[in-house]
């Protein structure tokens, strides 16, 4: 009798208690006060579960210590402990795939990073890397929280740590939604793609004033690391958009070219582009004139799945494209010349940016399709004393050290190291087609002749006649468009109109390609 006349009241105790963690957890999803929320809305931002919202798909985010607090003492921090510590981890899904997200609540702390606000990182982290899922961070924050000391350097360490640790292994991505500065700058430098906001995003390692004291220069923040400085100048941001809603909707397009880890495949789609389908376009589109101008994104716009790609790195060594695109529903990585800057040269900048592409790409199982128009490296005084030396080995590394299936394609002009450089058959490119434009060689007909035929050039009674002639037989001998096919360096000469097909059979011949690999730690590339 005893036991039954206590129940009722244990279930009164049970309900008063459940009724008071929903008011915790009410209290946790409208965070700190509506006063901050305001002050938040006023710089034009988000919140960061409104992002969070954005970013997966509706309904499936799973919190993961909502209800953490810090545990420092002094100067002030006893007195004020809000739930989450100013960031907010867990997962949900993209597309319905798993993803890991942890996004900096700015209205606590300013987004600072404190040894609590560190452990929620790392167990997400860890969380990501044993379950083999993307992890995306949504940045809004002002570096370490400075009343921890070196409790919160340590915490940056940690992450650093686990960005490195899991490099190739699972996709990770930055979004840069607020001011971002010191140790809060470096982890999104080890991820595999930074986005950025215009006015709202800035990344530097020293602020303004820092800079003002140190150099006396004069900047704003924005100047000094906004999203136009560091997509176009820097090199450090691959997307910029006005808006966070466009932004994370960019991301979630990009999740869905990418596989979940690195030994899954990316997902592939039923393509309602034939694979067929022939690209007449492209006869008018590429001059033969290999010293006229095109536009290479048409290029890419006739070949792939329904002209549709995502470009990287858009506005910074421009020189060069990357991009992932499908090929009859399956993900490649793109990387082509572009003759409408810098007539398509290679330079110390597009090494890097093709190099580090080129990586990403053989990391997460996306093969590589290389378009050739280039006339060679980029000579000069600045180049050579940048180290263009040292960074195009890095592109050369990139490419030999690649295991995906590669397959190039000469449309025009591929000379000197530039061609050896892009790709070529020699250093493992799996097929390389060129079309009946192309001119592979040494060096451009005109320098050519100059070197070889120097003397019988300054000796003729006509020299301008003479290199005109030596000019017309060198090509005529050395740079016809089957001289390579001949020598076996491209394995067939295509027609234009027919590329498309020609990738798709043969990404669908190498689906199953292996390689074998030496044994070793790591390899020493270039830096």
């Amino acid at each position: 009798m005893s036991n039954l006349e206590g129940a009722p009241e244990e279930a009164s105790d049970v309900r008063g208690r459940v009724a008071e963690l929903h008011a915790i957890r009410e209290q946790v999803r409208r965070g700190p006060s509506d006063r901050a929320t305001q002050a938040q809305k006023a710089k034009g931002k988000l919140t960061a579960r409104e992002r969070i919202d954005l970013l997966l798909d509706e309904g499936s985010f799973c919190e993961v210590e909502p209800l953490r607090r810090h545990r420092a003492t002094g100067f002030g921090l006893e007195a004020k402990k809000p739930y989450t510590d100013g960031v907010i981890t867990g997962w949900g899904t993209v597309h319905g795939r798993t993803v890991f997200v942890y996004a900096h609540d700015f209205r606590i702390f300013g987004g600072a990073l404190g040894e609590a606000h560190a452990t929620k990182i790392h167990k997400i982290m860890d969380k990501a890397i044993a379950a083999g899922a993307p992890l995306v961070s949504l940045n809004d924050g002002a570096g370490a929280r400075i009343q921890e000391g070196v409790s919160a350097l340590a915490g940056y360490g940690g992450i650093f740590q686990r960005n490195t640790k899991a490099s190739g292994v699972i996709p990770q991505i930055s979004v840069m939604l607020g001011p971002c500065a010191g140790g809060a700058a470096y982890s999104p430098a080890l991820t595999d793609f930074v986005f950025m906001v215009r006015e709202t995003s800035q990344m530097f390692i020293t602020g303004p004033d820092v800079v003002r004291a140190v150099t006396g220069e004069e900047i704003t923040q924005n100047g000094l690391g906004g999203a136009d400085v560091h997509a176009e100048t820097s090199g450090v941001c691959h997307f910029a958009y006005d808006d966070e809603e466009t932004c994370l909707e960019e991301v979630r397009y990009l999740l869905s070219l990418l596989p979940q880890n690195n030994r899954e495949n990316p997902p592939r789609v039923v393509c309602e582009d034939p694979a067929d389908r022939t690209g007449e376009a492209l006869l008018d589109l590429v001059p033969a004139d290999g010293n006229r101008p095109y536009d290479m994104r048409k290029v890419i716009e006739e070949i792939v799945d329904d002209g549709e790609y995502l470009e990287v790195h858009e506005r910074w060594a421009t020189n060069i494209i990357v991009a992932l695109a499908r090929l009859d529903g399956q993900v490649v990585g793109i990387i082509a010349n572009q003759p409408q800057s810098l007539a398509g040269v290679l330079d110390i900048e597009a090494s890097e940016k093709a190099a580090r592409f080129i990586q990403m790409c053989d990391a997460f199982n996306i093969p590589l399709v290389t378009l050739l128009d280039v006339p060679g490296f980029l000579p000069g005084v600045d180049q050579e004393h940048g180290g263009i030396i040292r960074h195009g080995a890095k592109l050369l590394y990139a490419y030999c050290n690649a295991t995906v299936p590669r397959i190039s394609v000469i449309l025009r002009k591929a000379y000197g190291g530039a061609y050896i450089v892009m790709d070529s058959q020699s250093i493992g490119a799996d097929l390389t087609f060129a079309w009946p434009t192309n001119e592979i060689a040494v060096m451009g007909a005109e320098g050519a002749a100059n070197v070889i035929f120097r003397k019988q050039i300054a000796e003729a009674d006509d020299p301008d006649a003479m290199r005109s002639r030596m000019v017309k037989e060198y090509k005529a001998e050395l740079m016809h468009p089957y001289y390579a096919a001949e020598r076996g360096l491209v394995d067939d000469v295509i027609d234009p109109v027919e590329t498309r097909q020609v990738l798709i059979r043969s990404l669908a011949m190498l689906a199953t390609k292996h390689a074998d690999l030496p044994s070793r730690k790591h390899g020493n590339p270039p830096q």
